[in-house]
């Protein structure tokens, strides 16, 4: 869910922080495999302290997030690989969809829980965030074809060249040189380094 704490702060900053928001789809089960993280809750203490932050994280940066023990352990449980390659290939063909999409995939998964590896879901949430019937029935027959697998690998291989290790992670091209920051709460010390002020979640 930090993902979309990131997410909403950085799209209310485009503007005050005049930055290019680029999204860049890539696969968290790989990024965590490659460089040998595991999910937070398995560290049964942490996954109890996390529950407890992301219902404090919620309310501070004003995204609706529903949360219990049960809801934790399906979500873990689902794989977003699926989804992810929808993703990628929207991103390949309607590239402006993919800032309504990746916000309603959020909203669909963390607060009312749906099941986002179901291919009929994906196409439910596809609609919901304004994309034709025609053009996510084209995306999701692309999600098994090799240029979507492969733009997916290759996104994810470039988050591990910058150092990413789980999710999120942002990277500021700026000075000439990248800067990656992981988690939502990096955003003041992001900032600081390109020279602008956090105005707090959300910047009226």
């Amino acid at each position: 869910p930090h993902y979309s704490f990131t997410l909403q702060a950085l799209c209310r900053y485009r503007h005050i922080w005049n930055i290019e928001l680029r999204f860049r789809p890539a696969f968290l089960g790989g990024i965590m495999q490659q460089t040998g993280n595991k999910p937070p809750a398995m560290l049964p203490k942490r996954g109890e302290y996390l529950l407890k932050d992301m219902k404090r994280m919620a309310k501070y940066y004003q995204v609706p997030l529903r949360m219990s023990p049960d809801a934790f352990q399906h979500i873990m449980g689902t794989s977003s690989l699926t989804a992810m390659r929808f993703i990628t290939a929207i991103d390949m063909t309607n590239p402006q969809y993919l800032e309504p999409l990746s916000r309603e995939f959020w909203m669909r998964f963390w607060s009312q829980h749906e099941d986002i590896s179901q291919p009929e879901n994906i196409l439910a949430i596809a609609r919901q965030a304004g994309l034709s019937a025609e053009l996510s029935q084209k995306a999701l027959e692309m999600t098994s074809s090799p240029p979507v697998k492969d733009r997916l690998k290759d996104t994810t291989t470039e988050a591990l060249k910058y150092g990413a290790f789980g999710m999120p992670a942002v990277v500021a091209h700026y000075d000439g040189k990248p800067h990656l920051f992981f988690g939502s709460d990096r955003l003041e010390l992001l900032g600081s380094i390109i020279g602008e002020k956090w105005l707090g979640p959300v910047p009226s």
